[in-house]
């Protein structure tokens, strides 16, 4: 009976989509797959410590290689793709009913005594345990990404043109013209401090004061009186 996909199960084997759950043995599960031309498979896969077993995956992968050398024979289904790598897979046709992967996980299982006389218990591997399907390592990364000569070309300018920009300002920093020299310290601004505007002053009696003539200065004496009085002449 075909269960969901749980946690952990691997979505796809080689070129094969996996679909759903269809068995779970001691060594190893099987998958309901497609393939890339639609055809329904029935997949097989290690348990992850089968996997790390190294006479279990050999039994299992020993299986599948007779099976494709006796194609037809011993009731085992054809095979379509298989990796025998860490983690050993094997597709087969599906049929309802019928004869699946499941076949190829039955040898992986040794029952009884290994050495034929009934002295002890029987064989129990010490994976017999684990139900998490043994997964293919990630492929590595691909190659980055190649560039065009286009982008190069552009790439290739823009740094040329920082370059000359970062050339010529330091060229400017260090020969700047000595009149353009900012001084170090700026000046203090002018205080202005207001005064009031001078006085005459008023002349004293008896002061000489200078009048302008055609021929030359002469000097008059203020007597005292009043205004329309004049000083005579020297």
């Amino acid at each position: 009976m075909a269960t969901p996909l749980q946690y952990g199960d691997p979505p796809r084997l080689g070129p094969f989509v996996l679909q759903a759950r269809l068995l779970t043995a001691p060594a190893g599960l099987v998958y309901l797959g497609q393939g890339p031309d639609g055809r329904v498979v029935s997949v097989a896969v290690l348990t992850r410590g089968a996997a790390l077993d190294a006479a279990a995956r050999d039994r299992f992968v020993t299986a599948i290689t007779d099976a494709e050398r006796h194609a037809g024979r011993r009731g085992a289904p054809a095979v379509l793709a298989m990796d025998g790598g860490p983690a050993p897979w094997v597709a087969v046709p599906y049929a309802p009913g019928g004869v699946g992967a499941e076949r190829f996980l039955e040898p992986v299982m040794v029952s009884g005594m290994l050495l034929g006389d009934r002295n002890g218990p029987d064989f129990v591997p010490f994976w017999l345990g684990d139900r998490d399907p043994a997964l293919p390592a990630p492929a590595p990364p691909g190659p980055p990404p190649v560039a065009t000569r286009r982008s190069v070309g552009l790439a290739a300018a823009l740094l040329a043109t920082l370059v000359t920009l970062m050339v010529v300002m330091m060229l400017l920093l260090l020969f700047r013209p000595e009149g353009d020299q900012q001084p170090s310290r700026p000046l203090p601004p002018p205080v202005v401090v207001p005064t009031p505007p001078p006085t005459p002053a008023s002349p004293r009696p008896g002061d000489q004061s200078p009048t302008p003539s055609e021929g030359g200065t002469e000097r008059r004496t203020a007597v005292p009186g009043g205004d329309d009085d004049l000083g005579g002449e020297i």
